[in-house]
């Protein structure tokens, strides 16, 4: 007779960078189901920026996410943009672009320089973040900063790309072709890498479009979807390039997708410092009219979504933000079923998953008198005395 356990990936778990819990119930090497807990990181983002002024916001919004500091900003800025039916000037569209860009292949080469990193295949990984620092340095030299931006604004962005800035920027993904080039032939042509993530974690078409999946865990299972295609922003509908999509959905197709897209963003930065107009970046926008926006961007790891409400003060009185690992993550329910134990963890990984950006918090609510349950004072004693007992028992 078959024996079922549990064995508990997280909270804590040095594949995943952030704390996160799954618990997988198999029988004997194969997981049988999988449940899937997160929001053990809550920031209170959402709340908190309805105490910050509009243009205040961004600066907040790009800490969601350390590899998605472009792309919430852009996804925040043009709900708010909506709200106020602002035009941006033409320039700062193609910056803006440029921008999103340069994050995307420096995101794209730290989740592959990361896989080689969990599979034991360290050359890969110091291969990939090594041509990932001078697109690092170039985002430091367009935006002042490696990681946070702080570029964008409401009407435009805050300061502009001079030629030869652009030129350097040209000259950098130059130059990063050829090694990302001979990375991908490595990777595609390795016959232990086929054999140890082809038909591993597969997602099916038809299960990527059941749980909703996008950006690359979406285009590796077939489903060719993306934001910058299907709802142009930015320049997007100004310039030339394909979206990216291989049908087969085990960890191999994703990371063929992320492979092949890195390509298609040197393409576009390439076309938008050939195009890119002269003008003002910004419309100065003064003041933000009462009603409501939303905005999204295809991030690195998909469609991040911010809905915007306004009600003509300084100050948004709702935020809300879905980012893509939101959506992304339910699907192991379907990807991680039927594996061997030692597959689930590249399977998780695969979905370049990020836990801070996926937190929620409940309230329970008396149901008569529909007041909290539990105060913050409440949760907080709770806490401490768990720990307590832990500490007793320990």
């Amino acid at each position: 007779m078959s024996h079922k356990t549990v064995v508990n990936i997280g909270p804590f778990h040095p594949l995943q960078e952030e704390p996160e819990c799954y618990s997988l119930y198999v029988d004997g090497e194969t997981v049988v189901d999988v449940d899937v807990r997160i929001s053990y990181n809550h920031r209170g983002i959402e709340k908190l920026n309805e105490s910050k002024t509009f243009d205040q916001v961004p600066f907040v919004v790009e800490r969601v996410c350390g590899i998605c500091s472009a792309s919430h900003p852009l996804a925040y800025i043009q709900a708010v943009e909506e709200i106020a039916h602002v035009e941006v000037p033409e320039r700062a569209l193609y910056l803006r672009t440029i921008v999103n860009e340069l994050e995307r292949l420096h995101s794209h080469l730290l989740w592959v320089g990361l896989a080689g990193h969990f599979l034991g295949y360290n050359t890969v990984f110091m291969w990939a973040w090594k041509y990932r620092e001078p697109v690092m340095d170039i985002l430091e030299i367009a935006t002042g900063s490696r990681v946070n931006y702080a570029n964008c604004k409401i009407g435009g962005v805050r300061r502009d790309i001079t030629e030869e800035q652009l030129k350097e920027i040209e000259r950098v993904c130059d130059e990063t072709v050829g090694p990302t080039e001979m990375l991908t032939n490595a990777i595609l042509d390795d016959p232990i890498l086929h054999a140890r993530l082809k038909g591993v974690g597969v997602l099916s078409t038809k299960d990527a479009k059941e749980f909703g999946a996008v950006g690359p865990t979406a285009r590796g299972s077939g489903v060719p979807i993306d934001v910058r295609r299907d709802d142009p922003y930015a320049a997007y509908d100004r310039i030339d390039w394909d979206v990216c999509s291989v049908p087969d959905g085990d960890v191999f197709s994703k990371a063929v997708v992320r492979l092949l897209e890195y390509f298609e963003a040197v393409k576009i930065i390439k076309q938008c410092v050939k195009d890119i107009p002269k003008g003002e970046i910004d419309a100065k926008v003064e003041d933000i009219p009462p009603g409501e926006g939303i905005g999204h961007v295809e991030a690195p790891r998909g469609e991040t979504f911010h809905y915007v409400r306004s009600d003509g003060s300084n100050r948004p009185i709702r935020h809300k933000i879905r980012a893509p690992s939101y959506v992304n993550v339910p699907t192991f329910k379907a990807s991680c079923i039927g594996q061997k134990i030692p597959d689930v963890a590249i399977t998780l990984a695969s979905v370049d998953p990020c836990y801070s950006c996926t937190e929620r918090m409940c309230v329970a609510l008396d149901a008569d008198t529909h007041k909290p349950v539990y105060s913050f004072k409440d949760l907080v004693r709770l806490s401490q005395e768990k720990t307590q007992r832990m500490l007793k028992e320990w």
